[in-house]
Protein backbone atom coordinates (compact mmCIF):
# COMPACT_ATOMS: atom_id res chain seq x y z
CA UNK A 1 0.00 0.00 0.00
CA UNK A 2 1.39 3.41 -0.92
CA UNK A 3 1.90 6.17 1.63
CA UNK A 4 -1.01 8.15 0.14
CA UNK A 5 -3.30 5.14 0.28
CA UNK A 6 -2.29 4.47 3.88
CA UNK A 7 -2.99 8.08 4.80
CA UNK A 8 -6.39 7.96 3.14
CA UNK A 9 -7.32 4.72 4.86
CA UNK A 10 -6.16 6.13 8.19
CA UNK A 11 -8.50 9.08 7.80
CA UNK A 12 -11.33 6.68 7.00
CA UNK A 13 -11.99 8.20 3.60
CA UNK A 14 -13.02 5.17 1.60
CA UNK A 15 -13.71 5.64 -2.12
CA UNK A 16 -17.24 6.85 -2.75
CA UNK A 17 -19.41 4.39 -4.68
CA UNK A 18 -21.21 6.73 -7.05
CA UNK A 19 -23.27 4.07 -8.85
CA UNK A 20 -26.92 3.85 -7.93
CA UNK A 21 -28.24 0.44 -6.88
CA UNK A 22 -31.80 -0.72 -7.39
CA UNK A 23 -32.48 -0.26 -3.68
CA UNK A 24 -31.23 3.32 -3.90
CA UNK A 25 -33.67 4.12 -6.68
CA UNK A 26 -36.57 2.45 -4.91
CA UNK A 27 -36.01 4.15 -1.56
CA UNK A 28 -35.39 7.56 -3.13
CA UNK A 29 -38.58 7.18 -5.15
CA UNK A 30 -40.60 6.14 -2.10
CA UNK A 31 -39.30 9.13 -0.13
CA UNK A 32 -40.07 11.45 -3.02
CA UNK A 33 -43.61 10.16 -3.52
CA UNK A 34 -44.31 10.35 0.21
CA UNK A 35 -43.18 13.95 0.33
CA UNK A 36 -45.13 14.78 -2.80
CA UNK A 37 -48.22 13.91 -0.77
CA UNK A 38 -46.85 15.86 2.20
CA UNK A 39 -46.33 18.88 -0.07
CA UNK A 40 -50.01 18.91 -0.95
CA UNK A 41 -51.06 18.68 2.69
CA UNK A 42 -48.51 21.30 3.69
CA UNK A 43 -49.80 23.63 1.01
CA UNK A 44 -53.30 23.32 2.44
CA UNK A 45 -51.96 24.07 5.91
CA UNK A 46 -49.85 26.97 4.63
CA UNK A 47 -52.87 28.59 3.02
CA UNK A 48 -55.06 27.89 6.05
CA UNK A 49 -52.77 29.77 8.43
CA UNK A 50 -52.20 32.72 6.09
CA UNK A 51 -54.71 34.92 7.99
CA UNK A 52 -52.62 34.48 11.14
CA UNK A 53 -49.77 36.35 9.46
CA UNK A 54 -51.83 39.05 7.76
CA UNK A 55 -50.29 41.73 9.99
CA UNK A 56 -46.75 40.78 9.00
CA UNK A 57 -46.75 38.49 5.97
CA UNK A 58 -43.01 37.68 5.91
CA UNK A 59 -43.39 35.83 9.23
CA UNK A 60 -45.22 33.00 7.46
CA UNK A 61 -41.85 31.91 6.11
CA UNK A 62 -41.13 30.22 9.45
CA UNK A 63 -43.00 27.14 8.21
CA UNK A 64 -41.48 27.17 4.71
CA UNK A 65 -38.76 24.61 5.37
CA UNK A 66 -40.94 21.54 4.85
CA UNK A 67 -40.74 22.08 1.09
CA UNK A 68 -36.95 21.74 1.26
CA UNK A 69 -36.84 18.59 3.39
CA UNK A 70 -36.93 15.79 0.77
CA UNK A 71 -33.86 17.06 -1.06
CA UNK A 72 -31.70 17.14 2.06
CA UNK A 73 -33.18 13.88 3.34
CA UNK A 74 -32.60 12.11 0.04
CA UNK A 75 -28.99 13.19 0.00
CA UNK A 76 -28.37 12.06 3.58
CA UNK A 77 -30.09 8.72 3.04
CA UNK A 78 -28.76 7.65 -0.34
CA UNK A 79 -25.37 9.39 -0.28
CA UNK A 80 -25.00 9.24 -4.04
CA UNK A 81 -24.62 12.04 -6.60
CA UNK A 82 -28.01 13.27 -7.76
CA UNK A 83 -29.99 11.95 -4.78
CA UNK A 84 -30.93 15.40 -3.48
CA UNK A 85 -32.07 16.61 -6.89
CA UNK A 86 -33.95 13.38 -7.58
CA UNK A 87 -35.97 13.33 -4.37
CA UNK A 88 -36.80 17.04 -4.38
CA UNK A 89 -37.73 17.11 -8.06
CA UNK A 90 -39.80 13.92 -8.01
CA UNK A 91 -41.62 15.13 -4.89
CA UNK A 92 -42.48 18.33 -6.75
CA UNK A 93 -43.70 16.37 -9.78
CA UNK A 94 -45.86 14.13 -7.59
CA UNK A 95 -47.44 17.18 -5.95
CA UNK A 96 -48.20 18.54 -9.42
CA UNK A 97 -49.83 15.26 -10.42
CA UNK A 98 -51.96 15.54 -7.30
CA UNK A 99 -53.27 18.88 -8.48
CA UNK A 100 -51.30 21.74 -6.92
CA UNK A 101 -51.44 25.12 -8.63
CA UNK A 102 -48.71 26.55 -10.90
CA UNK A 103 -47.30 23.19 -12.03
CA UNK A 104 -44.41 24.55 -14.10
CA UNK A 105 -43.27 26.84 -11.30
CA UNK A 106 -43.49 24.01 -8.77
CA UNK A 107 -41.36 21.73 -10.92
CA UNK A 108 -38.80 24.50 -11.46
CA UNK A 109 -38.65 25.14 -7.73
CA UNK A 110 -38.19 21.44 -7.08
CA UNK A 111 -35.29 21.27 -9.49
CA UNK A 112 -33.37 24.29 -8.24
CA UNK A 113 -34.05 23.59 -4.56
CA UNK A 114 -32.71 20.09 -5.03
CA UNK A 115 -29.67 21.52 -6.78
CA UNK A 116 -29.06 23.80 -3.81
CA UNK A 117 -28.77 20.88 -1.42
CA UNK A 118 -26.88 18.81 -4.00
CA UNK A 119 -24.19 21.48 -4.36
CA UNK A 120 -23.37 21.24 -0.67
CA UNK A 121 -23.05 17.46 -0.69
CA UNK A 122 -20.94 17.70 -3.85
CA UNK A 123 -18.73 20.35 -2.25
CA UNK A 124 -17.88 17.81 0.44
CA UNK A 125 -17.33 15.17 -2.27
CA UNK A 126 -20.16 13.03 -0.88
CA UNK A 127 -17.95 12.07 2.08
CA UNK A 128 -19.21 14.21 4.95
CA UNK A 129 -22.61 13.65 6.55
CA UNK A 130 -22.45 15.27 9.97
CA UNK A 131 -25.05 17.69 11.26
CA UNK A 132 -23.20 20.85 10.07
CA UNK A 133 -23.29 19.56 6.49
CA UNK A 134 -27.01 18.82 6.76
CA UNK A 135 -27.64 22.30 8.15
CA UNK A 136 -25.60 23.89 5.37
CA UNK A 137 -27.49 21.88 2.75
CA UNK A 138 -30.75 23.15 4.22
CA UNK A 139 -29.47 26.72 4.22
CA UNK A 140 -28.29 26.69 0.61
CA UNK A 141 -31.47 24.98 -0.55
CA UNK A 142 -33.42 27.65 1.32
CA UNK A 143 -31.57 30.45 -0.44
CA UNK A 144 -33.27 29.42 -3.67
CA UNK A 145 -36.88 30.19 -2.69
CA UNK A 146 -35.69 33.09 -0.54
CA UNK A 147 -34.46 34.81 -3.69
CA UNK A 148 -36.98 33.48 -6.20
CA UNK A 149 -40.04 34.28 -4.09
CA UNK A 150 -38.91 37.86 -3.54
CA UNK A 151 -38.20 38.32 -7.25
CA UNK A 152 -41.34 36.62 -8.55
CA UNK A 153 -43.99 37.16 -5.90
CA UNK A 154 -42.92 39.69 -3.29
CA UNK A 155 -41.85 42.58 -5.52
CA UNK A 156 -44.46 44.89 -4.00
CA UNK A 157 -43.09 44.41 -0.49
CA UNK A 158 -40.76 46.87 1.17
CA UNK A 159 -37.08 45.85 1.06
CA UNK A 160 -37.09 45.24 4.80
CA UNK A 161 -40.01 42.83 4.45
CA UNK A 162 -38.22 41.02 1.63
CA UNK A 163 -35.07 40.75 3.73
CA UNK A 164 -36.94 39.39 6.74
CA UNK A 165 -38.78 36.93 4.52
CA UNK A 166 -35.55 35.69 2.94
CA UNK A 167 -33.84 35.26 6.29
CA UNK A 168 -36.80 33.39 7.76
CA UNK A 169 -37.01 31.06 4.75
CA UNK A 170 -33.34 30.14 5.20
CA UNK A 171 -33.69 29.71 8.97
CA UNK A 172 -36.78 27.54 8.50
CA UNK A 173 -34.92 25.46 5.93
CA UNK A 174 -31.96 25.01 8.26
CA UNK A 175 -34.19 23.85 11.10
CA UNK A 176 -36.84 21.81 9.28
CA UNK A 177 -34.93 20.54 6.24
CA UNK A 178 -31.42 20.45 7.71
CA UNK A 179 -31.82 19.43 11.34
CA UNK A 180 -35.09 17.63 10.63
CA UNK A 181 -33.57 15.44 7.93
CA UNK A 182 -30.55 14.62 10.06
CA UNK A 183 -32.76 13.65 13.01
CA UNK A 184 -35.01 11.57 10.77
CA UNK A 185 -32.07 9.64 9.34
CA UNK A 186 -30.75 8.94 12.84
CA UNK A 187 -34.18 7.77 13.99
CA UNK A 188 -34.63 5.50 10.98
CA UNK A 189 -31.11 4.10 11.36
CA UNK A 190 -31.85 3.17 14.96
CA UNK A 191 -34.72 0.94 13.80
CA UNK A 192 -32.51 -0.99 11.39
CA UNK A 193 -34.56 -0.20 8.28
CA UNK A 194 -31.58 1.58 6.71
CA UNK A 195 -29.27 -1.43 7.00
CA UNK A 196 -28.68 -1.58 3.21
CA UNK A 197 -27.29 1.97 3.32
CA UNK A 198 -24.14 3.51 4.72
CA UNK A 199 -26.39 6.01 6.48
CA UNK A 200 -27.94 3.14 8.41
CA UNK A 201 -24.73 1.27 9.18
CA UNK A 202 -23.04 4.21 10.84
CA UNK A 203 -24.05 4.98 14.39
CA UNK A 204 -22.77 8.51 13.94
CA UNK A 205 -22.85 9.88 10.37
CA UNK A 206 -19.58 11.51 9.36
Amino acid sequence: MTQDATSTATRGQQPVNRRWRTVDIIVAAVVAVAFGVVFVAWGVLYNAVTPVFVGFKPAQAVIYGMWLLPGVLGGLLIRKPGAAVFTELVAAVVSVLLGVDSPLAIILYGLVQGLGAELVFAAFRYRRWRLPVALLAGAVAGLVPAVMDNVLYNVAWAPTWQLVYGVLVVVSSVVIAGAGSFALVRALAATGVLAPFASGREQTPR
